[in-house]
């Protein structure tokens, strides 16, 4: 196992060439010495403050250099960072930092009335660090600029028995904090750190550093269009941050699509950073209308959306760029790759991982041939579980024979040939008339018609089948759909109890800026129309 700790990486490449560029955004450069004087004045701040390892600190920022600065900081004193959706609420705010015990959050001042309610209402107020962006003053914060210009040092080796808390999506109930063993972490992510550029991972800390510095280890510089917070930007930052790369932040707490594409030229980006459709679809457009390719452009990211192949056409149309597609959760992984070179590789298939499996209803591995369908399961570097939730653990992350393995609920059918097709969760499945219906398989031949530029499709109580297939479409912009085609069209690719019997129309899904959608939302929208149109039947 790599036993090599961020923190601990960072400094050494730090030490090994302090004038590399680490993180760029319209406000400047960074370079890898500046980036771990702050984070050392930050530690020193923390600890001041008597945080101790073990003890939580929350973030509530989007894309700036101050987030990966905060990050680090936390880590090399073995503090668990812990991101929170800076659209949320107060009221959301407050319960995940009830949830997850934070002492600290740091928090921009534009959002000072969300910090000032959220506080209002815990037992135990946090302290707040302000980042001045703009806003008003938080009132009994500590300034992020005083903090950095008093100066400080974190340790020179980061403590062991640190974790991490990763707060899943929350689409289909209450966030959960996964934890994960910082100790272990760069080892799970090695195929994603030094594998995915080509390289071996190292054996320690020394060979890491070596790598990081020398000349002939790719650049690569990564811009994540995604927020942070997103378990996929976020891991893909730090890991570029492992390779001596270079971070390049849009630093803005919405998408601009022009403001990146900038940078990305102007910062000779290698890489760009994801999440499915819902991003890198304006972004591929934001190039077209442009009419220059992104000429150092090497690779695509993404992990957990809908990434459709019309999209990803239209990347390869770049240049030469690879497209990874990565099968992976809060939870554990990477279960899959689905990894395409040009056009000609599409659709990507999904080849799994040696430590993914494929289990059935009782838990026993199913053998991986043609047709065979099992419950997707990962069995390699493993999260602790779910902060404060032992009873969620158990579930999501059972002991088989002695050996724990981590099950996020998708269900997936084996094509014998090392490669799976997802099928989506077992509780999104629809139990219509005794068959299961699985929404993945659905939507994607819904997606295949020209005029349907999104869908999910969900179950809804019914009275003679147990629940009915349906679908919520959203039409490709400029045109209408028309049902009686599309119904057509499902036809010649389902059978007939897979096709959805109520079909709801939208403008948009009103997916969220990482791509999801709110299911509980969406059912409760359709019901509502569902029950209208019953009303206006009664009335005839």
């Amino acid at each position: 196992m790599i036993a090599v700790h961020y923190s601990d990486l960072w400094q050494g490449i730090a030490r090994a060439d302090p004038e590399r560029p680490a993180i760029i955004t319209s406000d400047g450069e960074m370079s890898y010495a500046r980036f771990a004087a702050e984070a050392g004045a930050l530690a020193r701040h923390l600890q001041e403050r008597g945080l101790v390892v073990g003890d939580a600190a929350a973030m509530l920022l989007y894309n700036r250099a101050e987030y990966l600065t905060f990050l680090w900081a936390c880590l090399s004193i073995g503090v668990a960072p812990v991101a929170i959706n800076y659209r949320y609420r107060a009221g959301e705010v407050r319960t995940l930092l009830q949830d997850c015990d934070a002492r600290v959050l740091l928090a921009p001042t534009s959002l000072a009335h969300v910090v000032r309610e959220a506080n209002a209402g815990l037992d135990h107020p946090v302290a707040v660090i302000s980042v001045d962006d703009g806003g008003p003053a938080i009132d009994g914060a500590a300034s992020w600029t005083e903090i950095v210009h008093e100066g400080g040092a974190m340790p020179e080796r980061a403590p062991s028995g640190a974790d991490m808390r990763l707060y899943t999506g929350g689409t289909t109930g209450a966030p959960k904090a996964v934890v994960w063993d910082v100790d272990t972490l760069l080892h799970a992510r090695r195929q994603s750190t030094w594998g995915i550029v080509g390289l071996e991972p190292p054996a320690d800390l020394a060979q890491a550093v070596r790598i990081a510095v020398d000349p002939a280890t790719p650049r690569v510089v990564t811009l994540p269009l995604p927020p942070l917070l997103h378990g996929t930007a976020q891991s893909t930052t730090m890991g570029t941050l492992a390779l001596g790369g270079t971070v390049v932040l849009q630093s803005g707490a919405s998408l601009d699509v022009a403001e990146a594409l900038r940078l990305a030229r102007a910062h000779r980006v290698t890489r760009i950073i994801v999440a499915g459709d819902a991003v890198a679809l304006p972004f591929v457009e934001a190039i077209e209308r442009s009419g220059r390719r992104l000429a150092d452009l090497r690779s695509v990211l993404s992990s957990g959306m809908r990434f459709s192949d019309d999209v990803k056409r239209r990347l390869h149309a770049q240049g030469d760029v690879m497209i990874v597609d990565l099968l992976a959760s809060s939870e554990g992984g990477p279960f899959a790759f689905g990894v395409t070179h040009r056009a000609e590789d599409l659709p990507a298939r999904f080849v799994t991982t040696p430590e993914t499996v494929l289990l059935d209803p009782d838990l026993n591995e199913v053998a991986p041939v043609a047709g065979a369908l099992g419950i997707l399961a990962f069995r390699g570097v493993l999260p602790s579980g779910y902060y404060g939730d032992p009873e969620k653990t158990a579930r999501s992350f059972p002991v088989i024979n002695g050996r724990r393995y981590v099950m996020p609920g998708d269900w997936a059918r084996s094509r014998g040939d090392g490669s799976i097709e997802l099928l989506g969760r077992l509780s999104a499945v629809v139990n219509t008339g005794g068959e299961k219906v699985f929404p993945a398989e659905v939507e994607d031949v819904l997606l295949a018609h020209p005029s349907v530029d999104d869908a999910i499709v969900f179950g809804l109580p019914d009275a003679r089948f147990g629940e009915s297939v349906c679908a919520m479409i959203a039409p490709v912009p400029g045109e209408t759909i028309d049902t009686a085609a599309l119904v057509v069209h499902l036809d010649a690719h389902l059978a007939g109890f897979k096709k959805p019997r109520h079909f709801f129309v939208r403008d948009s899904l009103g997916r969220s800026a990482t791509g999801k959608i709110e299911l509980a939302r969406v059912k409760e929208d359709a019901a509502r129309e569902l029950a209208g149109r019953a009303a206006k039947e009664v009335v005839r």
